[in-house]
């Protein structure tokens, strides 16, 4: 699917190595730097000391952006992980298995359309498009490839979606065999009777 999984935003300026603090302004700037992409977080100050040229002119520039850093909320304990749709994009793209490609680029989209990704980037590699996403409220960023679905593909695709959303990446095995006490035991509504010569002899 791809050669790049999830890269998180940073919790300190790479460049003066300074923990951000909450609500301070950043700069992210995304290279390619075959064969992978790689991202930079870096502070204003740093940014304007350091970056603030052309910075397109740097080799293997592909977009920057600005953002807020925001301290990352404590996670409540949950007895129970339910499976959303942006749980199981990150699973395929951590899994990166070229097979839930379609499946991916279709949450994503899913995703984007309720706001909780947002397009960053379109860029081309070896011919295909790649839409790098960003998560808005974590900051964590991840390319997309379009798989270049045909209508008559789309139903399969939607059933994968929402097989993955039911059931997650690894789904519980289904047992194939019936226990054997079921098939020890035959379940007869009629009594039977027992044989003539046990009747005789009871009596």
């Amino acid at each position: 699917m791809n050669d790049w999984n999830i890269q998180s935003r940073a919790h300190a300026c790479e460049a003066c190595a300074q923990p951000f603090a909450d609500k301070q302004p950043y700069h992210t700037l995304l290279l390619e730097l075959a064969p992978e992409l790689r991202r930079s977080d870096i502070c204003d100050p740093c940014w304007q000391k350091q970056f603030a040229g052309d910075v397109r002119s740097r080799s293997g520039f592909i977009s920057h952006w600005q953002g807020i850093y925001e301290v990352p909320p404590a996670q409540p304990v949950e007895a129970i992980q339910k499976e959303t749709a942006e749980t199981v994009l990150r699973k395929l793209v951590a899994q990166n298995d070229p097979r839930y490609a379609p499946a991916a680029y279709i949450l994503a989209v899913m995703l984007e359309r309720k706001r909780m990704l947002k397009v960053k980037e379109q860029i081309t590699r070896d011919g295909k498009r790649v839409f790098i996403y960003e998560q808005p409220s974590t900051g964590d960023i991840f390319a997309i490839t379009d798989p270049d679905l045909h209508l008559s593909q789309l139903e399969q695709v939607q059933h994968d979606v929402a097989q993955l959303l039911e059931h997650g990446l690894n789904p519980p095995a289904v047992a194939s065999e019936t226990p054997a006490v079921a098939e020890a035991v035959p379940v007869s509504e009629t009594p039977t009777p027992p044989p003539a010569e046990e009747t005789a002899s009871a009596n």
